[in-house]
């Protein structure tokens, strides 16, 4: 008889809010310079959808103190630049 679990990335995940699940991947990911994405190719790793980044990111372009969030372009899909403020 073995029990399953799940992983406590999931556990963490449930209780943490989703703008602060963004803004830690964002700060781990540029903490050595520029950071270039699209929204869906994040999606996976930061347990959100493109349309949820995609909202979350227009907020921390104006809140996020620690970041410089900035929409770079738009080819088939926003891509979007961040660094270190």
């Amino acid at each position: 008889m073995s029990a399953t679990t799940q992983p406590s990335t999931d556990d963490d995940r449930s209780t943490e809010s989703k703008e602060d699940r963004l803004k830690q991947f964002l700060r781990r990911k540029a903490k050595d310079g520029e950071l270039y994405f699209k929204s869906k190719f994040i999606a996976d790793e930061v347990g959100l959808s493109p349309k949820e980044i995609g909202a979350l990111m227009v907020k921390l372009s104006d809140s996020a103190g620690d970041l410089e969030v900035e929409k770079w372009s738009y080819t088939s899909a926003t891509t979007w630049r961040v660094e270190p403020a």
